[in-house]
């Protein structure tokens, strides 16, 4: 059949456009996706300043080297350094070795044979050290050393957030001048940090006789390190729940939050979870035994709207622990809501606000009470470990209301990992699930069907 040449150059004109169309949508898409994964893990906004610094001050030269002190600084306000501890490791620029360290150790001698009267500690071109723990002999100790490799977050205790060992280095010429080391690594415990160039920076100034006099080494060099959750791979460890007093709804963690039930144990309560912060050895011989959940997650956060007064609003907020082998000692939990902008009385757990960049949101870090529930004991054969506060909260009349999801957190992170939250359309509603105080769908969610919407109506129009 022939058909018109005009009339087939409008056919094609329209399946162009609708082509046109497709790439424009697939483009939007894309660029979402990217913009809420990709870069938002490349950079932090609820910790802008975060990094951990590694500095090498020279503070007394010997006939064939130098002694220098070592220190790491976590300026992290929310990510700490948890057991097994950091693990330093650099690469030598000329021929050195360690021969002695206090506050520390290397954890491999090396090839020491060309030193026949004196051994040193470490002849290894790429010394590995490790801290040693606070049981440590005091012939064997520094100041700041012997914390075990635990790092406190700084805005929680800014005390225990960095550790120091000093090192004697030698087999360096008289004439020769000392080397900056090379190759910065750092594991804390595991990947996910990378270390910049050494650089060397104004030398550093201490304070003496009660601050009455100030001493300056001769020479510091200087490192950051940043951590990426793309450097760390790590499966996700939490999930958050919701829930409220207004509905019998229960926005439960999503199925396979942190790796599917095993098909072969749906009657058990006892699973294996895969851990990929260990070594494989240490997770064959330590597995990460957890209770068996939809969601497989060894940490649940529950964030419950408990009550709303005239002026106030309160929340429960409970952290609980499936994990029948692992307690976790000294946790954080970092949560961002709108809500946080007003003063708040937490009964249960330290509190404080985190300055942050470019967040709309105000963001508050909990952890808990020395001696009291500082620490979230594993779960047992009846019942998991958990512990839990309410928080009260003043209402900002403006801003405040129970409708679309605005009461529930908008990003919750324990001890530096993210929490996958329940998904926005299960999301507890008002009784009379009206489109203005139930817990609809979200703005871009809408925006994301109108443009399905208007791509259908050109395939139909077609």
């Amino acid at each position: 059949m022939f058909i018109p040449i005009q009339y087939a150059k409008l056919e094609w004109d329209m399946e162009l456009e609708i082509l046109v169309l497709l790439c424009r949508f697939y483009l939007v898409l894309m660029l979402l996706l990217v913009g809420n994964s990709t870069f938002a893990d490349c950079y932090d906004p609820l910790d802008p300043n975060g990094n951990i610094a590694i500095t090498f001050d020279i503070f007394k030269y010997t006939d064939d080297g130098y002694m220098a002190r070592v220190t790491i600084q976590n300026f992290y306000q929310y990510r700490s350094i948890g057991r097994p501890g950091w693990k330093l490791g650099w690469t030598w620029a000329k021929d050195e070795v360690m021969w002695s360290i206090s506050g520390a150790f290397a954890t491999q001698q090396g090839d020491c044979s060309a030193f026949k009267y004196q051994q040193p500690h470490c002849c290894k071109k790429t010394p590995s050290i490790e801290d040693l723990t606070p049981e440590a002999a005091p012939q064997n100790r520094s100041d700041g050393c012997c914390h075990g490799g635990v790092l406190a977050a700084r805005a929680i205790n800014p005390f225990e957030s960095y550790s120091s060992f000093e090192i004697r280095v030698g087999n360096l010429d008289r004439n020769s001048t000392e080397g900056k080391p090379l190759n910065l690594t750092l594991l804390a415990p595991g990947l996910g940090y990378t270390c910049g160039t050494v650089e060397e920076t104004d030398p550093t100034i201490s304070s003496v006789i009660g601050g009455r006099r100030e001493e300056q080494v001769f020479r510091t060099w200087k490192s950051t390190c940043t951590y990426s959750r793309y450097i760390a791979n790590k499966s996700p460890v939490c999930c958050a729940s919701l829930s409220t007093f207004y509905s019998p709804t229960i926005s439960s963690c999503p199925t396979c939050t942190c790796g599917c039930r095993p098909a072969g144990q749906k009657n058990t309560t006892t699973c294996v979870r895969e851990d990929e912060t260990l070594s494989q050895s240490n997770s064959l011989a330590n597995p990460d035994i957890v209770r068996c959940t939809n969601h497989m997650c060894p940490l649940r956060v529950h964030w419950h709207v408990k009550n709303n007064y005239r002026d106030y609003w309160r929340v429960k907020l409970t952290i609980s622990n499936y994990n029948y082998n692992r307690s976790y000692p000294d946790w954080n939990v970092l949560i961002q809501h709108p809500g946080f902008s007003r003063p708040a009385l937490t009964y249960s757990f330290n509190s404080t606000l985190l300055p942050t960049a470019g967040i709309p949101d105000d963001v508050s870090l909990f952890w808990g009470l020395e001696h009291y529930n500082s620490d979230i004991l594993n779960a047992g054969e009846t019942q998991v470990g958990s512990v839990t506060t309410d928080i009260l909260l003043e209402k900002d009349m403006k801003s405040f209301t129970l409708s679309n999801g605005w009461a529930f957190p908008r990003k919750i992170y324990i001890n530096g990992d993210n929490c996958e939250m329940a998904l926005p359309d299960t999301f507890p509603m008002l009784p009379n699930g009206s489109s203005k105080q139930g817990g609809g769908f979200s703005n871009g969610s809408c925006n994301f069907l109108f443009v399905l919407f208007l791509i259908l109506n050109v395939f139909i129009a077609v």
